[in-house]
């Protein structure tokens, strides 16, 4: 989605078209009695007026689902972002109000946990993750004064501490759970590294050379619906955003002993694309819980909100995100993640720092995939060389000989995406016996692996950001004139600088254990086998292989837009029934 398009900005309404693949299907109902004693009754186009009302009423307005838009591409873009609106602050707030909080026990004595409130159907549990590149966004709109690390403390107490989210509402209800999806990020790091080593996601759903990274949804909509060709391509393992939202549901389900629609997971990113991520069938307990294939069952995450949209949600419900601590939420305000193994993983006794600067602000997949070959090629370098612009550069691991080891390149914004799937088009036989191929690209790629996002300059640049013209950071900022393209520019480098500006430190009373931990295979920051360890620990307790429970698939989307659905036969009737025919 266009960074620039906001749900607040939208005026229009738009119908399903013609096309839809989720079309209104509605019969008149029966037109009720006529009055006989009216001398006159009113005809439109042929039909009486009272079964004409019955008629329109009965076309209610069509129920299309953001799953069903996925579905289809159809749509312009301003349809999609009415369905985004679906998942908003607005919903997190209805939700809060009508679904009472379910309640987490643990026993003193036996260490059993139990869960209160079950009686009430519609009772849920409530679990958010965030994103850094929201909690850096958040930081510098407080006015830089802060880093990311504060910035998440303040989104920590706004959902789960009694001074937030709590402190208003029909049931007082808050998040049980906050996590950093820092946590699944270092896992999609090592597995995407090994992904593309061929290391790792075993099986037949493996990804073709060049690997193409998969964890921004707006080019992975983009691909599915403009260019089924990279599809092979694409990165099998899931985002860090799904990746997350499969460990709650699953790990929660099953020691809980609840569905996993009793659970509620809300996510905070920096993109509306997150949105339409969060609905893919691909993403929900109908692959890890029931056939493995795709299908409507229950979402992994039920709703992404936005940096932006945070601070809507503090406005409605009256609290000043500004005012709220920037100190971890006290130990006596919260609950212990039933799972010792997956508490550990997901809150650290020592909060996790972003990597380097050079790895860029959307995560780092290729930074780490040239670490981890590197790593084990001792005496090997990262060599840079910067494409056609800033969001275009290559990079080579070279061996200490001078020969090129592992070849990738990054490739930010819609522009330079386009020059992308063109070289990675196949060319088509000819249609001439013994002809050469049409088409296809004459320089093929020798990347072994291409970060791939919709957003120039990365995630901190995300369409759901808070940008330098909101009027909460002209206030804040006292900005007079209109900000141009460089004040935003300047903007940008504030929130980067927010996102690289966590260091090494305790999270505070809720720390596991005293000691930190040393190991000896960090690449990056990251131990492998620490992730390793933890994904089989994970897998134990579902009873799922772990490579289905880390991965994911994708699909061509073909739409019938403009197309004519008609058969052969039905063509060769509508000729003959105009040329004078019959049979």
């Amino acid at each position: 989605m266009s960074a620039i398009l906001s749900t607040d900005d939208l005026n229009d309404f738009i119908s399903p078209g013609v096309a839809c693949i989720k079309p209104v299907e509605a019969l008149p109902a029966a037109a009720p009695p006529t009055d006989v004693s009216l001398e006159h009754e009113v005809i439109l186009d042929g039909t009486p007026a009272a079964a004409a009302a019955a008629t329109a009423k009965s076309n209610a307005p069509a129920e299309i689902s953001l799953t069903d838009c996925l579905a289809c591409s159809g749509c312009v873009t301003s349809a999609e972002a009415v369905l985004v609106s679906l998942q908003s602050h607005s919903e997190v707030l209805s939700l809060l109000d009508s679904a009472p909080g379910l309640q987490i026990r643990q026993d003193e004595a036996s260490g059993k946990w139990s869960v209160e409130g079950l009686e009430d159907p519609d009772s849920k549990l409530f679990v958010a993750s965030v994103s850094p590149q929201a909690r850096a966004n958040l930081a510098a709109a407080c006015g830089g004064r802060i880093g990311e690390q504060a910035a998440g403390d303040m989104i920590s107490h706004l959902f789960s501490s009694r001074d937030g989210l709590r402190a208003g509402g029909k049931h007082g209800n808050g998040f049980t759970w906050v996590a950093d999806t820092n946590a699944t990020r270092e896992a999609c790091l090592v597995l995407g590294a090994e992904e593309a080593l061929g290391e790792a996601l075993g099986g037949d759903n493996k990804a073709s050379k060049p690997i193409l990274s998969s964890s921004c949804p707006g080019w992975v909509c983009y691909a599915e619906k403009t260019h089924p060709h990279v599809l092979p391509h694409l990165s099998r393992v899931k985002s860090p955003q799904a990746l997350m939202g499969t460990l709650i549901k699953t790990t929660l389900s099953r020691v809980l002993g609840i569905t996993p629609d009793r659970i509620w997971h809300l996510a905070v990113m920096p993109c509306f694309d997150k949105k339409l991520e969060a609905s893919r069938e691909e993403l929900t307990d109908s692959v890890w819980g029931g056939d493995g294939n795709p299908g409507r069952g229950v979402r992994d995450v039920d709703c992404v909100i936005t940096s932006k949209e945070i601070l809507m949600l503090t406005e409605s419900r009256g609290l000043d995100f500004f005012a709220l601590p920037q100190t971890p939420v006290p130990q006596a305000q919260r609950t212990p993640f039933p799972d010792p193994g997956i508490q550990q993983f997901l809150f650290p006794p020592h909060r996790r720092r972003q990597a380097e600067p050079a790895a860029g602000t959307s995560g780092g997949n290729l930074y780490y995939a040239l670490q981890y070959v590197s790593a084990k090629n001792p005496g090997s370098k990262i060599e840079t060389v910067r494409g056609r612009n800033a969001d275009v550069v290559e990079y080579s691991v070279v061996s200490a000989a001078g020969q090129p080891i592992f070849k990738a390149a990054r490739y930010y914004g819609f522009r330079n995406i386009q020059n992308l799937v063109r070289r990675l088009k196949p060319a088509r036989p000819s249609r001439m016996p013994g002809g050469k191929p049409v088409g296809g690209s004459r320089k093929q790629l020798e990347y072994a692996y291409v970060e791939v996002m919709a957003c120039p300059g990365g995630c901190t640049n995300g369409g759901g950001q808070v940008k330098i013209d909101d009027p909460v950071v002209v206030e804040r900022k006292g900005i007079v004139s209109k900000p141009g393209p460089q004040e935003q520019k300047d903007w940008l480098a504030e929130v980067d600088e927010a996102y690289f500006s966590a260091e090494d430190s305790s999270c505070g009373e809720d720390s596991v254990s005293g000691a930190k931990e040393t190991t000896e295979d960090l690449v990056g920051g990251i131990s492998p086998s620490k992730i390793r360890d933890t994904l089989a620990h994970w897998a134990s307790i579902t009873g799922i292989d772990a490579n289905r429970l880390v991965s994911t698939t994708y699909r061509e989307v073909i739409s019938d837009v403009g197309k004519d659905k008609s058969t052969d036969t039905e063509k060769v009737v509508q000729l003959a029934s105009k040329i004078g025919g019959g049979w």
